[in-house]
């Protein structure tokens, strides 16, 4: 209840609305809508990973995919090889990507780079990884990795086997404590450290800030929390190949939610992906139907150009204000 304090009760109610809405949801809608809404929530979750690094500490990564796809090769190989259950190759998951954010930003911060450098950094890390995986036999290299699928009466959550549903109210899940840890953090001393380090590191380092050491807790969080959602969506398609789960274009559209949405807010991440992923199902269409390439490239680019010109800080403060959300913590 703690979370909840400091809001309204119109934002109480709305809260409880939307809840309500995406809980039923599944209940009353048919299979593709269902498989569209577990996009969004994929996306709003890994916005809001990223969104712990750019948005609260002001570090810029591109190569998010880096941590989705350890998580999700390391999980779906323990799986396939040995038989493991796919929340303790969860755990091996995190610790594989908390290590690799850890020695990326260990050797970024040591080394002093920062700002688009080390965005570089991480692009660099992630297609290193890419080429590596391409050529690992173990996880079948560029020849993809693929899980079995049985055909299950019931749902089994234990090892990650049943219907979009099932998927969708385990991410829906994971949405929530990802929110609610991102808002305690946020009000809590880590918090403010790491925006004291955002607005101004060196003033934050003569406050008595030790500011590698919460860089990379901010780095190796993210991390870990990518490497969930990758393990979800490697049980999720069934299917890995390099090229895809580490692609740069992947870790450009996770950037996208929170940069419409709002930078270092709370509710920015979870409404870029719903704009986002709705845009992208329509373009997605209306290349079938009209067979133009790249469009959907294009309408993402042009949302940002307009977002970047009208509304650089994103969507949800400008709208926060509208709906009367600009209070102390309803804002964010």
């Amino acid at each position: 209840m703690a979370l909840l304090r400091g809001l309204s009760p119109r934002a109480l109610a709305s809260l409880a609305v939307l809840l309500v809405v995406l809980l039923l949801l599944p209940l009353v809608a048919n299979s593709y809508v269902v498989s569209v809404m577990l996009l969004v929530l994929f996306a709003a979750y890994l916005g809001q990973a990223w969104n712990i690094m750019m948005g609260y500490v002001g570090l810029l990564s591109i190569g998010h995919a880096l941590y989705v796809g350890l998580g999700a090769y390391a999980s779906a190989a323990l799986f396939v090889h040995y038989g493991v259950p796919p929340w303790i190759g969860m755990l091996a998951g995190i610790v594989l990507a908390s290590l690799a954010g850890t020695l990326i930003g260990a050797l970024s911060f040591r080394f002093g780079v920062t700002g688009v450098y080390f965005a570089l950094l991480t692009i660099a890390f992630a297609e290193f990884t890419r080429i590596l995986f391409d050529h690992f036999a173990w996880v079948n290299g560029s020849s993809g990795l693929f899980l079995p699928v049985k055909s299950l009466a019931a749902d089994d959550l234990i090892y990650l086997r049943g219907s979009p549903a099932m998927f969708y109210y385990l991410m829906l899940a994971l949405v929530a404590a990802a929110l609610a840890l991102s808002r305690a953090l946020i009000r809590s001393r880590i918090g403010f450290y790491w925006q004291a380090i955002r607005e101004d590191q060196d003033a934050a380092e003569a406050l008595g800030i030790d500011s590698f050491k919460w860089k990379l807790a901010a780095v190796a969080l993210s991390a870990a929390m990518a490497a969930i959602a990758g393990v979800i969506q490697a049980f999720y398609y069934n299917n890995l190949y390099p090229g895809t789960v580490f692609a740069v274009g992947n870790s450009v559209e996770l950037m996208s939610g929170p940069i419409v949405g709002g930078l270092g807010t709370l509710v920015g991440p979870l409404l870029g992906a719903f704009l986002l992923t709705g845009l992208g199902e329509t373009m997605t269409a209306l290349t079938g139907s009209l067979h133009i390439d790249g469009i959907k490239q294009f309408a993402y680019g042009a949302v940002l150009l307009v977002i970047v010109v009208l509304q650089p800080g994103g969507i949800w403060p400008w709208l926060a204000r509208r709906l009367g959300f600009d209070r102390e913590g309803e804002g964010k």
